[in-house]
């Protein structure tokens, strides 16, 4: 029985089927296809919105797709003030519940994590080129003002490697830390400011996906890269060499190295390389047994206190072993005035910060989220912008350079037992008490100690199995890997990042340009339509080519688009020639895929279907989504097509087409 009535797909209302002009001979019955009652439904407009509407619509899915306010609706204006101050100030939302228990979690957990930031953040200021005493003046004003701003429960906040590390280098090569430092500490406060304001901008304008453009696989390529370079460049301390390449590149490191043999000091790399032995197995044993993480936060601060008694009781037979020397006690000095905006080497602090901001950011708010997953609580990324931001512009004002959360002590403070921010607190408690008091013990600590501890710290930032899953999941994103990767060893960090991120773009872009275009076919039995070489299952219908669209039709491939449409159904008609059945005479879009399109777009479908008429054939549209629907009745392409033009669902397209046919 032939349908005799279809729903309008315009307006809803229904319409007497037209006749159809019989100029070529009438196709038989569609073989698979029931030939039953069928009941066509519309392809609804979306609800009429206006511009503004629309825009604000979609200016809240872009900058605003959690809806941080709901919480405010229907509340009073004093319990809106309070939700106020805990949106902005989140110690205002879990300070009133805090307890005593609470606190000696935290309590335990800030003083473990204490015992391996103070080592960790005079390695880290050594690592930028920059005196020791700023690591730990790092490790005490940042954590506080995280903990007033800062939405994770368990982020420990302090310097970090890559930070320190691409600073050190972006800032040496433009001016050698040893030739003017009192300039490079300028730039190296200047560049912390802005890479604050850079964090904290993009928090408040909720600009979060900026950083995703850094992909995980150009982080793991560039942290590997960069772990291996900090690692090499540590030779100079473990060596006892005194005259040292500032070079970042693998080459030249490894050529110092070796043409500065006569100044090896065995006494150097025999303590060295023992304490480095020791911290690596304190790490392994940590990885391996959870439960004894407080083996591994230790070592760096027994290895530090060992290696400091060991220089002081036999000083004056490890005379050749270099030591930290005289750093001053005393809380962080003002350095507001050293902030550097005006002069040559301005554009410099500036790249670096923004550069070094994006890449703290990114280890911070992903720490954050793991930390948090692991949990079961949220952490708000814009918070965290936020918070970050300011930490590293207030940083900029105390004598502290970049810092964010530090996924090592991050990991400690949680197995400690943390349960919320005040274990920061804690922290630099203990490293105010280490500023007031402790500093003249560290004299005779060795660097090598420091170069050990660096080693032990960004040796867990090679992930050479995760790399090893790129090249079986996606063999593009393994390339952005490879190309961050040697891009750090061979040219330089910042180009390094610059490679990879290009190669990143690169794939966003192939993925737009080139995407998926496949032919549809029926599983026999049912009204489901998938890509038959995908399915084996899935037939062909006879006089019909049915083509999947899996992207938005945009400028930049409605070209493609058209060409392969076209080529898809001379390599249909081909094979139909070949295998001497029936001719083609519809051609179905299946643009369940197509989220969006453009004018570019519309041109191109406005195009093909007069290519196609010209050719005696009728191109159909299924399942147009909300906006491509409202462009197409917009732009009057709908007219072109009349009733059976436009369909729900493929099924219904072929159906109702072949029905027309029989008829």
């Amino acid at each position: 029985m032939v349908n005799s009535n279809r729903v309008d797909h315009y307006s809803g209302s229904v319409h007497a089927n037209q006749e159809h002009a019989a100029t070529a001979p009438v196709p038989a019955p569609v073989s698979g296809v029931t030939m039953t009652s069928l009941a066509v439904h519309s392809v609804c407009l979306p609800p009429q919105k206006s511009t503004l509407q629309k825009l604000r619509h979609r200016l809240s899915e872009v900058f605003f797709p959690d809806d941080p306010l709901h919480g405010f609706k229907n509340q009073s204006r004093f319990r809106k003030l309070i939700l106020a101050l805990q949106f902005f100030f989140p110690i205002f939302e879990w300070a009133p519940n805090y307890s005593f228990t609470l606190l000696r979690s935290d309590v335990v957990s800030g003083l473990t994590i204490a015992s391996l930031a103070i080592p960790q953040g005079i390695s880290y200021a050594k690592l930028a080129n920059l005196p020791p005493i700023i690591g730990l003046y790092s490790s005490f004003v940042p954590p506080l003002i995280y903990s007033v701003l800062g939405s994770s429960k368990h982020l420990a906040v302090g310097p970090v490697s890559i930070a320190s590390l691409v600073m050190g280098t972006m800032l040496t090569e433009a001016i050698p830390d040893n030739q003017n430092p009192i300039l490079y500490l300028k730039l190296a406060f200047t560049a912390t400011f802005f890479a604050g304001v850079f964090q904290a901008t993009l928090g408040l304008l909720r600009l979060g996906f900026v950083i995703d453009f850094l992909s995980k696989a150009t982080l793991l390529g560039f942290m590997g890269g960069a772990a291996v370079i900090v690692s090499l460049q540590q030779l100079k301390g473990l060596l006892g060499i005194t005259h040292f390449t500032t070079s970042m590149q693998l080459i030249p490191v490894l050529s110092s190295t070796i043409q500065h043999r006569n100044e090896w000091s065995w006494q150097t790399y025999v303590m060295g390389f023992c304490f480095l032995t020791f911290l690596l197995t304190t790490r392994h044993v940590g990885m391996r047994k959870p439960k004894l993480f407080w083996v591994s936060a230790a070592a760096p601060l027994v290895s530090v206190v060992l290696s400091t008694l060991l220089v002081t009781l036999f000083k004056s037979k490890l005379h050749g072993i270099a030591t930290i020397g005289h750093l001053e006690k005393g809380l962080n000095p003002p350095s507001s005035n050293m902030l550097y905006f005006h002069g040559h080497f301005l554009g410099v602090a500036l790249k670096t910060g923004i550069i070094t901001g994006i890449l703290s950011l990114t280890e911070g708010i992903a720490v954050g989220r793991t930390f948090a997953s692991l949990n079961d609580y949220q952490v708000d990324g814009n918070k965290e912008m936020i918070a970050i931001g300011v930490m590293n512009m207030a940083g900029s004002c105390s004598s502290c350079y970049v810092t964010t959360g530090s996924f090592s002590r991050s990991a400690v403070n949680t197995n400690a037992g943390a349960k919320t921010v005040v274990s920061n607190i804690i922290m630099a408690s203990t490293v105010l008490v280490t500023l007031l008091f402790l500093m003249p013990l560290f004299y005779y600590t060795p660097n090598l100690i420091l170069a050990a501890i660096i080693i032990t710290a960004v040796i867990g930032l090679i992930d050479y199995q995760s790399a090893i899953r790129l090249w079986k999941v996606d063999k593009l994103d393994f390339v952005a890997c490879l190309s961050s990767f040697f891009g750090v060893l061979m040219i330089s960090v910042p180009m390094g990042l610059a490679i990879a991120v290009g190669v990143s773009v690169f794939k966003i872009l192939l993925h737009v340009t080139r995407p998926n275009t496949c032919v549809l076919g029926n599983i026999p039995g049912t009204q489901i339509y998938q890509n038959v070489s995908r399915y084996r299952e899935a037939k062909r219908v006879p006089y019909f080519v049915i083509l999947g669209i899996e992207s938005p039709i945009y400028f930049a491939n409605s070209t493609y688009l058209q060409e392969r449409i076209l080529r898809w159904i001379r390599e249909e008609e081909e094979w139909l020639a070949v295998n001497n059945v029936s001719s083609l005479k519809c051609v179905i879009i299946d643009m369940t895929a197509v989220t969006g399109i453009d004018t570019s777009g519309l041109a191109m479908v406005k195009e093909l279907k007069k290519m196609l008429e010209k050719r005696s054939l009728q191109l159909v549209l299924a399942n147009p989504g909300g906006s491509v629907m409202e462009k197409l009745h917009t732009s009057n392409i709908l007219e072109s097509f009349g009733l059976e033009g436009l369909y729900l669902t493929v099924d219904e397209a072929v159906v109702d087409i072949s029905s027309a046919w029989k008829a």
